[in-house]
């Protein structure tokens, strides 16, 4: 299989050159630890909140006018949705998403509020609904993580950290990557182990969605029914597996993926908040959660970089969470 080069890389970048955030590196919530030291990677400035701008816009932008003209379809628990929906619109290409029908209203009104069509499905039947709706409308299919145009969008986050590491004078020694579909680790992983061979690259996901922890110790793709992933709070972490083409470079560049517990979850949603004046949704904080409550699950390093993926998070849930993980919890 094809595995992303650094040339894609490049390209993806000048593509979305103007059109993304080159989101900073930032200070991040101290574990009580002097010898270690957290940055911030925060993908939630994004217009559209998270990360999937970046391979969605990319992904658009490189179909053929035939293509644009047929539109396209997705499937989401909401933020990829979002970032097509949003692309989209920058590039006149109709977007149609298809979402669980457990999806946060905050990011189904958003995918609509960028002018695309959404339809609801139970979560078991997403693909099957996404193949049978690009049949009857002739929509190009552009998935989530399992696509290498895709992941080449992502991985300019990990461009950035290398460049902006480098214009800071550090060099980071680890790089903490929420992992879901698979589809930011992969781009991530590729671009940093290219350019920096000595960083450890380590993926972070709900210990009740772990399939993809599973997955790379068993080397074999294991897909875990929506019933047990759709426990986690972190609903854009609910896949049941990771992509084909995402597996292989998890297995070629990623150095280990570890859980995090739900409790933990909730309080760096909050950490980030009140220490960081970082808004983060809880699939964005699980990297911070790793951090804060695993060292010893992580490698050695004085120097970690958290990529905080998304910040669209339900306000009411996050003013609970705030009160519930107030400064004296």
């Amino acid at each position: 299989m094809t595995l992303l080069d650094l040339d894609a890389v490049r390209a993806a970048a000048r593509r979305l050159d103007g059109i993304t955030l080159r989101t900073p590196l930032l200070p991040g919530p101290s574990a009580g630890d002097a010898s270690r030291t957290l940055l911030l990677k925060p993908e939630n400035l994004q217009v559209t909140g998270s990360f999937k701008l970046r391979g969605a816009y990319n992904r658009l932008v490189s179909l053929s006018a035939a293509e644009r003209g047929r539109g396209v379809v997705a499937q989401s628990s909401g933020n990829h949705g979002k970032a097509l929906a949003y692309a989209g619109r920058l590039l006149d290409v109709k977007v149609t998403v298809v979402v669980p029908d457990t999806a946060a209203p905050v990011k189904v009104a958003a995918i609509r509020g960028h002018g695309a069509s959404v339809r609801s499905v139970a979560a078991a039947d997403l693909a099957t609904a996404v193949r049978e709706l690009a049949e009857e409308s002739g929509s190009v299919v552009v998935p989530p993580f399992d696509d290498l145009g895709v992941i080449a969008g992502q991985s300019t986050v990990g461009l950035e950290i290398f460049e902006q590491a480098s214009e800071m004078g550090v060099v980071p020694d680890t790089v903490l990557v929420p992992v879901s579909g698979g589809g930011l680790i992969s781009g991530v992983a590729a671009a940093l182990k290219r350019l920096l061979p000595a960083v450890r690259v380590i993926g972070v996901e709900p210990e009740t969605a772990a399939d993809a922890r599973e997955s790379l110790r068993t080397g074999q793709r294991v897909a875990w029914p929506t019933t047990l992933t759709g426990r986690t709070l972190a609903d854009g972490m609910r896949s049941s597996s990771v992509g084909v083409i995402p597996f292989a470079h998890i297995q070629e560049y990623v150095d280990d993926i570890i859980t995090v517990s739900e409790s933990e979850i909730r309080e760096a949603v909050a950490v980030l908040a009140r220490e960081s004046r970082v808004v983060a949704e809880p699939s964005g904080a699980v990297t911070t959660a790793a951090f804060l409550h695993h060292r010893d699950d992580l490698p050695p390093g004085a120097l970690h970089v958290a990529v905080v993926s998304g910040g669209n998070v339900d306000p009411d849930l996050l003013s609970r969470l705030l009160a519930r993980y107030g400064p004296t919890h």
